[in-house]
């Protein structure tokens, strides 16, 4: 063979098998709007101490734990370390992962991981998220397995096909996206005795969250009594942000003030806009 179709053909290889194209500019800034803002994977995925005190600076490490009569699970490393993290994954890999709930090793991705509404991030989002998470440093930290006491269902429903973000002039709609991809509802509605979001009550919180801060009860987000009814946009802003209430009170894990205070004025408006657009309910908790 010709030499120079040798080496033609040895660097085509070499490209084929080195590291994926950087990331434009464009593309990580969107994944650190999102992962620094509304999706926050940090406020779960991030390394605790010994004594189980959160490491903040290492908010992509794993090992926090989740303790639950039906599982005990710890949060993975989604850093780019190799031994430990994501760094051997393809973006297919974590894609299929964050959206559809399938681990690179086949196996279904059990709870808390808020698969149920992972599965309408938008693609060009979710690029954004992958490449923002390659952006970061590798910390090593090896993570428990979690444990299930409960079977896992076969799936979370069909592969996800492509998916497009609402048009951020529908506020609502736009705003229902973010509230989503932040999987708030997870949290702010109750849970019926298996476990299952009420649909009927979307919102109405009352969930009781136990963690290492105690229990938190998750405030009803919609519009009805015991809700935001009398809340303007800015103090529900202020208290998302800031993690105060209308009094000053501070609230509780595991809502995530840290890293919603970077949420901008525009998407914050869309999230309102939603919130006000839902069902009033009452309170579904105990007053």
């Amino acid at each position: 063979m010709h030499k120079a179709l040798v080496c033609v053909l040895s660097l085509l290889c070499l490209a084929a098998a080195g590291p994926a194209r950087a990331a434009d500019a464009a593309t990580l800034a969107r994944g650190k709007q999102l992962m620094e803002g509304i999706v926050a994977c940090g406020n779960c995925h991030m390394a605790v101490s010994p004594q189980g005190e959160p490491q903040f600076g290492k908010p992509l490490a794993g090992g926090f734990k989740f303790d639950d009569r039906a599982f005990t699970a710890y949060a993975p490393n989604i850093t780019p370390d190799v031994a430990t993290g994501i760094g051997g994954w393809t973006d297919a890999e974590l894609g299929k992962a964050i959206r559809e709930g399938i681990g690179r090793d086949g196996r279904l991705i059990g709870p808390p991981m808020p698969i149920g509404f992972y599965r309408h991030i938008a693609d060009a989002d979710l690029a954004a998220i992958i490449a923002w998470l390659r952006a970061q440093p590798a910390v090593r930290n090896e993570v428990p397995k979690s444990v299930y006491r409960i079977p896992l269902p076969p799936n979370y429903g069909p592969a996800v096909g492509s998916v497009a973000a609402p048009p951020q002039s529908d506020k609502v709609r736009y705003g229902e996206y973010l509230a989503n991809i932040g999987h708030c509802m997870d949290c702010h509605t109750p849970r019926d005795d298996k476990g299952m979001l009420m649909r009927a009550q979307w919102g109405a919180g009352g969930q009781a969250i136990p963690g290492p801060w105690g229990v938190s009860i998750s405030r009803n987000l919609t519009p009805g009594p015991g809700g935001l009814k009398d809340w303007t946009d800015a103090q529900i802003a202020h208290t998302i942000r800031s993690g105060l209430d209308r009094k000053g009170q501070p609230l509780k894990p595991p809502m995530a003030f840290w890293f919603y205070k970077n949420i901008d004025d525009a998407e914050m408006a869309a999230l309102i806009a939603y919130l006000r657009s839902l069902a009033p309910l009452p309170f579904a908790g105990k007053s």
